[in-house]
């Protein structure tokens, strides 16, 4: 009972730890187009959160295991959160807006990999830490739903402050477990050494994503005719979808972890050569929604493949820079590839890139 209490505190708060970060996150490239023209402008400012990220997952997830906790570093991310993406608000300019993502990323970057760590140890049959972790994805489809009933890019700022102080609610009764301390000096080169496949196809493989949602919406809504609402459609179809195979993964699906890695790298690719066709903003739905069982493969199978073997704030920590990396690389190449050419030649780099990624996955020792 007391462990389900847990698990049940665990989900409240990935819920609204993912919903505050989702309901700007999205609409971001959105929200650039209305302080900047240029399409790699917007790239950079959508990069510039994954960047202050990339730093603060990495160094926050190995002083998570230095330390031997986890809710310390949870806390302090939901108070950090709620006040940098609260401060969005007051943005008017894209230099303000540049230095609030920075801030942003910083505060989440914090919570991350501790929030993953947490919830993978607070679970004696491992596989049904799967069913607490997906609720970062069910986070993500309310995010999104409520920046679409909103239809207001200023209230979404405080949609997105508040949601971060719900979430800080729910980890005040969480219990403080003590965990070994992981003082071995060279930790994280060891991990990125022993793991390099993994990360090098991750890598790869959510550059070609990146660099695709950061012109899905404005493709919607310039090329396609989209209004708010019918994109967070769009994007509720990639979330609720990887909320339910998550929750199916933790019984149903009796693959190894490596297998649902590459699973989750090889069918990316037929996302976006669906997303290259279409002709209508509703025709995206079906591959949002293979999107989002390919996320929650390479999601569990990767992150649980580095719990299972290495240290585990640590790895996963270094896991979440590695998108943090691609969610800086690609807003700058689909921003250079959309100016030189067009938004389709950034579907069409994406496949190139993700089919690389699955070739490299394939080296991955099971």
């Amino acid at each position: 009972m007391l462990k389900l209490q847990v698990n049940n505190l665990v989900r409240s708060a990935t819920f609204f730890q993912h919903a505050g970060i989702s309901i700007i996150f999205v609409f971001m490239p959105v929200i650039a187009k209305g302080v900047t023209d240029s399409i790699f402008e917007i790239g950079l400012l959508v990069a510039s959160f994954s960047f202050a990220q990339i730093l603060s997952e990495i160094y926050f997830g190995r002083h998570s295991d230095k330390k031997g906790t986890r809710l310390k570093f949870i806390r302090i991310g939901f108070i950090g959160c709620a006040i940098a993406f609260g401060l969005h608000y007051f943005a008017e300019d894209l230099t303000m807006f540049f230095l609030v993502r920075i801030a942003a990323g910083i505060a989440s970057g914090i919570m991350i990999p501790a929030m993953i760590a947490y919830t993978y140890e607070a679970n004696i049959d491992k596989k049904r830490a799967a069913t607490v972790i997906s609720f970062h994805a069910l986070g993500w489809l309310a995010g999104i739903a409520a920046a679409g009933i909103a239809n207001d890019l200023k209230l979404i700022f405080l949609l997105s402050a508040a949601s971060f102080v719900i979430g800080l609610l729910f980890t005040i009764k969480l219990p403080n477990p003590q965990q070994e301390k992981e003082l071995k000096p060279g930790t994280t080169k060891n991990v990125i050494t022993k793991n390099k496949f993994l990360f090098s196809s991750l890598l790869l493989r959510h550059i070609g994503a990146a660099a695709v949602w950061t012109i899905l919406p404005i493709m919607l809504m310039e090329r396609l005719g989209a209004e708010l609402y019918q994109i967070s459609v769009v994007y509720v179809a990639n979330t609720l979808t990887a909320f339910i195979l998550m929750n199916i993964m933790a019984s149903k699906i009796h693959l190894s972890n490596v297998t649902k890695f590459q699973i989750g790298i090889g069918f990316t690719t037929f996302v976006f050569i669906g997303l290259a066709l279409i002709t209508d903003w509703w025709m995206a739905m079906p591959f949002m929604s293979l999107v989002g069982a390919t996320w929650a493969f390479l999601f569990i199978g990767g992150n649980f493949h580095l719990m299972e073997n290495n240290p585990r704030s640590t790895s996963t920590g270094i896991f979440s820079s590695t998108l943090s990396i691609a969610t800086v690389v690609g807003p700058v190449v689909a921003g250079s590839i959309a100016y030189l050419f067009d938004y389709v030649a950034v579907m069409y780099f994406a496949i190139a890139i993700i089919i690389c990624a699955f070739v490299v996955s394939l080296k991955i020792r099971k």
